[in-house]
């Protein structure tokens, strides 16, 4: 029966209508499967040596085991934005004499040979091969990588389980940023308290069994919700949610874009597509821990803009790029209504300038890297609401794919075209490269004079660059309509 449903699966997939369309973007997404897999088989093979040349005086073993709470949080924050369960169509199954329990253990079954399962694989493996080549006990060793292949099947049954609940995504990330904190400052070793118990697993190997049993919970927890699922009527019947009302009465001071926005403002906090986007907002914001702490980037400049136009321009860059195909549901629905869409853009681009202008006040505490950082982030601002917003817009006027909103942003790459992936050259990497050059030939001032200059520009030219926009649009409103019509 297991062969049978792989044979379907197989069908499914290359009898699809989106196979050839789509084939571009699987190769796209196997060179990045090929990338991490070297990445992570790099590190396994060569970490133990690196990590005995930084810290001559402590075992390798040691130092990664005080750094595996860290690893496996981010894994499951990983696995919240990014992996979905695996799916098969069930419905004609559910009229035939096939086994409800069977289809339920081939679907989980199935996601133990997800990607996410196998990619660190590429690195326990060899790191422990190196551990035993060294001079490790393997009876240990064997016991610490067996613990780490429990550890990651339980990670992949526990995001199922939490999959849908923002409270256990909010407790997954306090704990990340929290230990990261309680150990940067030296409050407690947190990291080396968790770090003892992997020890501990090495010198009492018998003990990585009782992974076993966290394992078995898990998958059985969710058989019984899986199995609770597999009926007809639930497999046919429509779901309907009764939609929150949420007072936005104070967007009528914005004038005549005031309804659009509150459509906008709908979008993003009903459906699922647009929620799991907005949760990148927390990382764009973030984005500078990454870089601003490390002596490395402390005189590399040009970094400073990567960093601004990201972190103050996270919601334009994740919410412009699919004007207007979020709408496209009802998008000639929309086109048949008596308005100016001039009105409809300006409202798309009123939500974007106060989302650069929020993000930027929120980011003001990157001060306490220089003063520097904060003036280039302040240009880096203008230079979005001036330039990026228009340039946004402008790319907008040619998407030509539908989206559907009920599904996660996470490795879904419907409604994407060549457009998105082309905008991020004049949005990304023209203000970088003219700010590293005149940064590099003038100064450091007169870098940052011109970024903002640019960006008053575009904002005193703001009435004719819209006038453009508009008029491109209105050009294109009928290819988007039948275009929108279409299944990706």
């Amino acid at each position: 029966m297991i062969s049978h449903f792989l044979k379907l699966e197989w069908k499914q997939f290359t009898r699809s209508a989106s196979f050839g369309k789509s084939i571009g973007i699987k190769i796209l997404m196997g060179f990045f499967a090929l990338y991490f897999i070297l990445l992570f088989l790099g590190l396994g093979i060569g970490g133990f040596f690196m990590i005995k040349e930084q810290f001559p005086n402590q075992d390798p073993l040691v130092v990664v085991n005080s750094f595996l709470l860290f690893a496996i949080t981010g894994d499951l924050i990983f696995r919240y934005l990014m992996q979905n369960l695996p799916i098969m169509n069930i419905k004609p199954l559910l009229v035939l004499p096939v086994k409800k329990n069977t289809i339920v253990h081939y679907v989980l079954v199935k996601s133990s040979f997800s990607f996410f399962n196998i990619m660190s694989l590429f690195f326990y493996i060899p790191f422990s091969l190196v551990l035993i080549k060294e001079g490790y006990v393997t009876e240990g060793v064997l016991g610490w990588l067996l613990l780490m292949i429990l550890l990651i099947q339980s990670a992949n049954f526990l995001n199922f389980l939490i999959n849908k609940n923002n409270v256990a995504f909010g407790a997954l990330l306090v704990i990340l940023l929290g230990g990261f904190l309680v150990q940067r400052y030296e409050i407690f070793n947190i990291a080396g308290f968790i770090g003892q118990g992997f020890d501990f697993i090495y010198h009492n190997p018998i003990y990585s069994f009782l992974g076993f049993i966290l394992l078995a919970v898990l998958y059985q927890l969710n058989y019984k919700q899986l199995r609770n699922q597999v009926y007809l009527d639930q497999a046919v019947a429509t779901k309907v949610k009764e939609a929150n009302s949420s007072d936005l009465s104070w967007a009528d001071k914005l004038g005549d874009v005031a309804p659009f926005i509150k459509n906008d403002l709908r979008l993003i906090t009903r459906n699922k597509r647009t929620k799991s986007s907005f949760f990148i907002l927390i990382i764009g914001l973030l984005y500078g821990l990454f870089f601003y702490p490390q002596a490395a980037y402390k005189d590399v400049a040009f970094m400073y803009v990567l960093v601004g136009i990201f972190s103050t321009g996270t919601f334009l860059i994740n919410f412009g790029q699919f004007i207007p195909a979020w709408d496209s549901g009802y998008y000639n629905l929309l086109m048949s209504q008596n308005f100016k869409y001039e009105r409809y853009l300006k409202s798309k681009f009123t939500l974007m300038t106060a989302s650069i202008v929020i993000l930027f006040l929120l980011g003001i505490p990157y001060v306490y890297f220089g003063w520097k950082i904060l003036v280039v982030h302040f240009a880096a601002m203008i230079y979005n609401i001036g330039v990026n917003t228009h340039v946004i817009l402008y790319g907008g006027s040619f998407n030509r794919k539908k989206i559907n909103l009920d599904e996660k942003a996470a490795f879904n790459y419907q409604g994407t075209g060549a457009v998105q992936w082309l905008i991020g050259i004049p949005l990304m990497f023209v203000p970088m490269g003219l700010f590293g050059l005149i940064n590099w030939l003038v100064s450091f001032e007169i870098a940052v004079t011109v970024l903002a200059g640019l960006g008053f520009v575009g904002i005193a030219l703001h009435k004719n660059l819209m006038a453009a926009i508009t008029k491109k649009y209105v050009a294109s409103k009928y290819i988007m309509i039948h275009s929108f019509k279409q299944e990706n």
